[in-house]
């Protein structure tokens, strides 16, 4: 059997492993520039690929293809693939074949990788034999190989969700649905809504689902469907006799009849969103028998995640944010609400359709000045020019974050929390972060 692999990153390496561990006949191709590291590795292990272009008539005679997360279907030679009915998978799906591990399996727009972190954190601290794959960790293929874990946890986005079919998780977590990607869903809210709920595709009644039952678009479809399997609602507006809430300054989470309590000040992460986001991992640690006990030594020794509400240092009283992983509007609606103090808001980078007047009284409330940063502000110039005291356009890291110490006083929080994907001064949200971390650093000194 033939299969190609598009995508020479990590989850395309990792599947070519495998894929030629259990004894396929394997090419990789990579229409852009394959690293070193990854070439090596491919080479090693007599794995045969291009990099560069497209093989058109070499990819379209495969029985299968593993396609990257990041190529989107509307790319000509996907279309010509489904044109000749070629199975077209994710490595999530493919590494899922071969794996005898329990997975807990988690997504939504918002907190899916402080959440995965935390409920890896939890079983690992508790001595569970777990792996971590997905969007973080290693890859989840080259995992598989050796096939050594009970249970894996993994963060999972909507792309890697839309080419999973046989995929089924023991535990699902979906945080909540928020417009994103849309430019990857014909700008269609539902089409994406359709592809974060495929984490429930073949869960049976045996399995549980976790959800943040306030989130409104999640709470829409569960009103329409029903589906097969355990709930566990997770709520910050009632306690519930069996899910989780975050009430009154206590995280509940009721599983089985037993309830776990433990007060929200004493997580090591903070803001509402971070208690939604434990009490889900709390749930799945108890749906795979972990003790109270052992969940409360996780979560008191957790650290939180770079790039999301990260603390960057302080210069003349004022704290800088790091919250370079807020790349839609909802996640900086979650950052805005966990600071009391006034607010000089970093935002910008390539707009993905996004909606801001979710954020409108909570910019009216807290935020002092806005400094839009990216290539193009036009947007967010036109929406907040008359919204905010101040508003300024700036092109460069180096110059928003000089911007926001001139314009800060002691108490004052300077924000990076941008809304936007990063791609148009920078490689990714992480090399934002870290330009953002230097160049405060680099003010301080």
């Amino acid at each position: 059997m033939k299969i190609v692999i598009l995508g020479g990153g990590e989850s395309g390496v990792g599947a070519a492993l495998l894929a030629k561990h259990k004894g396929f006949d394997v090419f990789l191709s990579d229409k852009g520039v394959l690293s070193e590291k990854y070439k090596e590795i491919l080479d090693q292990h007599g794995i045969p690929y291009e990099e560069g272009q497209h093989n058109e008539e070499f990819i379209l005679d495969a029985d299968e293809v593993i396609k990257s997360p990041g190529i989107p279907d509307k790319v000509e030679l996907i279309k010509k693939l489904k044109s000749l009915k070629k199975p077209i998978i994710s490595e999530i799906e493919f590494a899922a074949r071969y794996t005898k591990a329990k997975i807990i399996a988690i997504t939504g727009s918002n907190g899916k990788t402080t959440t995965t972190l935390l409920t890896y954190h939890l079983l690992k601290n508790a001595g569970f034999n777990v792996g971590l794959a997905g969007n973080v960790g290693d890859s989840f293929a080259k995992q598989v190989i050796e096939d050594t874990f009970d249970y894996f946890v993994l963060e999972l986005s909507s792309f890697q969700l839309d080419n999973c079919y046989d995929f089924r998780a023991d535990v699902a977590i979906l945080l909540n649905i928020t417009p994103d990607h849309l430019d990857r869903y014909e700008y269609n809210f539902q089409n994406y809504i359709n592809s974060k709920f495929r984490i429930l595709q073949n869960m049976t009644p045996e399995n549980d689902f976790i959800y943040f039952q306030e989130s409104e678009a999640l709470a829409q479809v569960l009103e329409e469907k029903h589906f097969a399997v355990q709930y566990l609602p997770v709520s910050i507006k009632q306690k519930v006799a069996t899910g989780g809430s975050v009430i009154d300054g206590m995280l509940e989470a009721t599983y089985r009849g037993n309830t776990f309590q433990l007060p929200i000040e004493q997580l090591p992460i903070k803001g509402t969103h971070n208690g939604i986001n434990a009490a889900c991992a709390v749930l799945a640690a108890k749906a795979v028998g972990l003790s109270d006990e052992a969940i409360t030594e996780g979560l008191l020794s957790f650290t939180s995640v770079e790039h999301r509400l990260e603390p960057a240092g302080t210069i003349k009283g004022i704290s800088f944010v790091n919250d370079s992983k807020a790349t839609n509007v909802d996640s900086v609606f979650y950052a805005l609400g966990s600071f009391s103090n006034p607010i000089i808001l970093i935002m910008g980078g390539v707009d993905k359709g996004n909606d801001y007047s979710q954020i409108d009284e909570l910019v009216a409330e807290k935020v002092k000045a806005l400094i839009c940063m990216g290539i193009d502000n036009h947007k967010l110039l036109d929406y907040f020019g008359k919204k905010v005291p101040q508003i300024f356009d700036t092109k460069s890291m180096q110059e928003a974050v000089a911007l926001g110490l001139s314009l800060g006083e002691e108490g004052d929080v300077v924000l990076l929390s941008p809304a936007c994907a990063s791609f148009d001064l920078f490689k990714n949200y992480e090399d934002r972060g870290r330009q953002f971390k230097e160049a405060v650093k680099g003010l301080g000194e």
